[in-house]
Formats: C-alpha cells, sequence, structure tokens
C-alpha cells in the first residue's frame, strides 16, 4: 500500500540515554559547522522515560562531555553517591560485608550518582528539543525499511487502530508512516526487535560470543526517613539465587535516593539452568533477608518494573553497522556489567555514532554507505578501552560461579587493571543452559506477605502497564503446539515462571486438557520471553504505540 512519509537526514530509533545523546550531538555538530541536519527521534512509550528502567548509578562521564554546563542547565544528578557497602549473602539470615580492600575497583562509585534514569531521559529530551530536534512519542517503530542494494533507508512505524485478526477498526485506523533517513540509528534498549531483525539479517553477529542477558527486576519505596541515608549504595550476590544451586548466579541493589526514597532490586543472569527458578520470586524473596529487610520495613512499595540487560560486553558485540545505518546503546550491548552501568557508555555509543552521521553529512554523502568511521572512533575511545577491561568479567562468574568467578576479577581488575594476558569466552547462549525439569531441583517460594513481598499483578499494576485490547497479540510463536507439546513436559514450561509480569499461562480446561494462554495486556517489555525461551519460539513484536508499562521515575 502507498504510505505517507516524512523525510530527515537521520531517524532515532529510541529515546533512551544513546538515541537522545546522538540526537543532541548531531545538532551540536551542525551548528557549530554552521550547516542543518535534521533529526527525528521516535519513542514506543506514550512519553520519554516511559519505558525507561534502570537502577541506577550513574557515572557522568559521557554527559561531562556532551554538556559540560550540566549543573547549570539543572541535570536531575542529585544525589552524589557517599559508600558503598557491598555483602555476600551467605543464606536467608546471615550476610558477611565485604572490606573494600577485596572489592574489585569497577564497583566503587566514588564520583558517581544515584539518579532515576527516566527523568535524565526526560532530561535530555528537553535538551534535544531545545536544539532543534523532532521527538515523536507514542509511535512504535515496527521496520527497517530497506532499499533493493540492502542499505537501510529509515523505518515503518506500526499500524494504530487494528483489530485482533489485523483488520482495520473502523474509525480508528490510521496506517504507519515511513520516516525515511539517510541514515538511522537503531537506539532501541536490549533486545531491540528490529536490532534483532538487522543482526539477523546482515549477519552481524557471526565473529562474536554469544550474547548474554540478565533481568532486572526493580521497586521504589518510600521508606522511614530514620532509615534512609542518602547516597548509600548497598549491592549484594550469593543468597537467594545461590540457595537454588551455583549454576543460577546474579545479584541485588539498594541505592538510597532523596525524598527518602530507595530502589531495590535484583538481577537474574538469564543464563540460569534451573526451569522452575522464578526472578519475580527471587526478589520477593530477597527482600526479607535481615540486610535489606531493615532498610524497606515500615515503608511503602510506590513501584514496579522489570527489563532485561544486555551484558555479554565486549566479547559478545555484533558488527556496529550495515548499510544506512548503525547500532547504538543497548541494542549493540554496550553495558559495562563489571561496573553493573550502561548509561554512560551507551551515551558514549551514541555520541560516537553522531559524529560519524555528521562528517558523512557534510562531506554530501547521500546514505546507503556503511559508517566505517563511528567504528574506528569506537575502537580509539575510552568506551572501547572500558569494555576491553571488563571482558572477562561476566564469563568468569559463568565459568567459575559467585566465589571463583568474584576472586578472578578482583585479581583481573586490581591487579591487572583488566589487562590479564587472556580472554574468557562464554558461547552458550542463555536459552540453552536450561536442564530438564526433572533432572532439576523444585522450588518451592513462600507466599508473600504484602508488606515487603507481593504478587505478580499488584506489582504489574504498580508499573501502569496498559495495552489497547483490541489489537494483534505482539508476542508471536513460530510453533503454537511447542508451549503445550514440548515446553511443558520437558521444562514445566518455563515462561509461566520466567515472566515477571504474569503474560504466560498454562490453564487446566474443564475436559483436563492444558492450554497455553497469553495475556498480552501484561506485559512490561522486559524481552525476557524472547531471550529464555529454551525453543526459541516467542518473538516480541512491537505493539501499538504507546502501549506498555508507564514508569514515573524508574
Amino acid at each position: 500500500m502507498e504510505r505517507e512519509f516524512m523525510e530527515f537526514d537521520v531517524v532515532i530509533v529510541g529515546a533512551g540515554p544513546a538515541g537522545l545523546s546522538a540526537a543532541c550531538r548531531l545538532k551540536q555538530k551542525a551548528a557549530e559547522a554552521g550547516k542543518e541536519i535534521s533529526v527525528c527521534v521516535v519513542e514506543k512509550g506514550s512519553e520519554v522515560g516511559a519505558h525507561i528502567l534502570s537502577g541506577a548509578v550513574f557515572e557522568p562521564r559521557a554527559l561531562n562531555e556532551l554538556f559540560p554546563n550540566w549543573k547549570e542547565l539543572d541535570a536531575p544528578l542529585n544525589t552524589p553517591v557517599k559508600r558503598d557497602d557491598i555483602y555476600l549473602l551467605k543464606n536467608a539470615e546471615k550476610a558477611s560485608r565485604i572490606p573494600d580492600l577485596f572489592v574489585p575497583k569497577t564497583m566503587h562509585n566514588q564520583g558517581n550518582y544515584i539518579i532515576s534514569l527516566g527523568n535524565l531521559c526526560r532530561w535530555l529530551a528537553q535538551q534535544a528539543e531545545n536544539l532543534g530536534v523532532e521527538i515523536y512519542p507514542g509511535f512504535a517503530a515496527q521496520e527497517a525499511l530497506i532499499d533493493e542494494n540492502g542499505a537501510v533507508y529509515g523505518i515503518l512505524t506500526g499500524d494504530l487502530g487494528v483489530d485482533r485478526e489485523g483488520n482495520p477498526k473502523e474509525g480508528y485506523y490510521t496506517p504507519g508512516m515511513e520516516l525515511r533517513a539517510k541514515y538511522t540509528l537503531f537506539a532501541e534498549g536490549c533486545r531491540g526487535h528490529i536490532g534483532k531483525q538487522l543482526i539477523s539479517k546482515y549477519k552481524l553477529d557471526s565473529e562474536a560470543d554469544a550474547q548474554h542477558y540478565g533481568i532486572g527486576l526493580k521497586e521504589i519505596w518510600d521508606i522511614d526517613p530514620a532509615k534512609h541515608e542518602q547516597g548509600l549504595v548497598v549491592h549484594t550476590a550469593g543468597w537467594p539465587l545461590s540457595l537454588v544451586d551455583s549454576e543460577n548466579t546474579g545479584g541485588s541493589f539498594l541505592y538510597h535516593l532523596e525524598n527518602n526514597q530507595v530502589v531495590v532490586g535484583l538481577i537474574v543472569d538469564l543464563s540460569y539452568s534451573n526451569p522452575h527458578l522464578s526472578p519475580f520470586d527471587e526478589f520477593q524473596r530477597y527482600k526479607h533477608h535481615p540486610v535489606i529487610a531493615q532498610y524497606l520495613e515500615g515503608g511503602k512499595r510506590v513501584a514496579y518494573g522489570a527489563r532485561a540487560i544486555s551484558k555479554g560486553g565486549l566479547n559478545s558485540l555484533p558488527k556496529m553497522v550495515f548499510k544506512g545505518g548503525a547500532l547504538i546503546g543497548c541494542d549493540l550491548g554496550t553495558l559495562n556489567f563489571a561496573k553493573i552501568k550502561g548509561s554512560h557508555t551507551a551515551m558514549k555509543s551514541g555520541m560516537l555514532a553522531a559524529d560519524s552521521v555528521a562528517d558523512a553529512l557534510f562531506a554530501g554523502h547521500e546514505g546507503g554507505d556503511e559508517l566505517t568511521s563511528y567504528v574506528d572512533a569506537f575502537k580509539a575511545s575510552w568506551l572501547y578501552d572500558e569494555l576491553f577491561r571488563s571482558r572477562n568479567f561476566g564469563a568468569a562468574i559463568h565459568k567459575f560461579g559467585v566465589l571463583g568467578g568474584g576472586a578472578f576479577n578482583y585479581v583481573d581488575q586490581n591487579l591487572f587493571g583488566g589487562k590479564i594476558p587472556f580472554t574468557l569466552h562464554d558461547t552458550k547462549p542463555d536459552y540453552a543452559c536450561m536442564k530438564l525439569a526433572a533432572d532439576s531441583t523444585k522450588i518451592s517460594y513462600p507466599k508473600p506477605d504484602g508488606k515487603l513481598s507481593f504478587d505478580k499483578l499488584s506489582s504489574v499494576f504498580l508499573s501502569s502497564t496498559n495495552h489497547e485490547e483490541e489489537q494483534p497479540c505482539h508476542l508471536k510463536l513460530s510453533d503454537p503446539s511447542i508451549p503445550i507439546g514440548k515446553n511443558l513436559p520437558m521444562y514445566d514450561e518455563p515462561a509461566q515462571r520466567y515472566c515477571p509480569a504474569g503474560v504466560y499461562e498454562v490453564v487446566t480446561q474443564e475436559d483436563g486438557e492444558k492450554r497455553f494462554q497469553i495475556n498480552a495486556q501484561n506485559c512490561v517489555h522486559c524481552k525476557t520471553c524472547d531471550i529464555k525461551d529454551p525453543a526459541q519460539n516467542i518473538t516480541w513484536e512491537a505493539p501499538e504505540g504507546a502501549g506498555g508499562p508507564n514508569y514515573p521515575n524508574m
């Protein structure tokens, strides 16, 4: 069908830290050169920040480069880190604080800030608009536009007003629009659905290790002022994940923001092997540990959300460029897992890509070429050096467990500065790590008490998630028979547990037959199902624009 279109020099998909930093940098470069670059950012969330979720302890290195006067511009960095407390949780009651001397250098946070990444993105969007960037929230990029030469020349936004069968709804239908560009930057975040398509189409990961992921679950709490210590950062490892077995790894965080609030969360490596494990229930159990409960007791939970993170690092980076565009931020996989930080690295990757695009446009390029200068600049940057120094961190934990991996990383980071003379590789994808249910320990989770721990549905309610119900299901099954025919007998259908929002259920019908039910309206867009399904049978696609969570300040 013939569609309406708009033309820009650059289209950026995703208004996160990478996309917005790229947009700002493009306009800054244009102003410095006395030229014009038209820039459009599309964002599937109802507003900028609605789909942003991160811890977050923020390292301001890239922000210092992008906006050296960010303090005068009132950037929302209000809480400097005052102290790091790192614990090894031995069991449900006991813990040992790890002396600073034995903590890998990457885990120290002097000079960093505890922030809401959603609020930082809202601030970045204001700066971008002040520079002349056009930002369109509520518009989901559905697919890349690719010409006959295999070059990307923009994106197609999703149709609005389509019923479950894919038919236009009378009086509501609006066809998607083509946003054409000389260059397109994809900044969709972890496991971006168009980024995934492009990696597959152009075989961008043919020389990379398998990408690895974690799922991060997070809550915001209002707590008793007497228990609040603004600027305190708490990290833990060990229990509750090690309660199951050493092959299930991850870690937790509790950060004291301003206004008597704390953020508390658990990151579960999606390489876990036990199909009975539920990341959501592990998170609820974790909050009862005395190290954490001492801050939360008597408080009130005010927000909940979840999001996958790309944690493979340098070894898992795909090729960054293709004809007409590039991957940036977590669409590329620039998170530094050794620091548990990806915002500053995402920003820097966006800035480097913007420099390359601007130079190409100034040289008269009309798109369709590969931005090789982006790759060269990346390899010459502090971003590459930082990722290189952290390249062994995740693989060491996967290979040697929490204690052995922690010891290796201490030696690598503190004694060798991240330049130990060999590289560990982890080539087994996360979805292939799952054991059969019959060979795995069953896990009994305690019932939530409604004070520190809660159920999934009340949690999803706090995420303000909403989707237009009369639309095609955005969670696609390649083979509808697999959940009941294969995953249920082999793995007790782990989608029931790895999803943190109650999207997937196995329902017993009146005749005793089992049915796989997808409650797509609950989806918080974390992408865990697309990553962890052992049959790789689930594909996450973008629903109608503005659907999903509406996080206020995550």
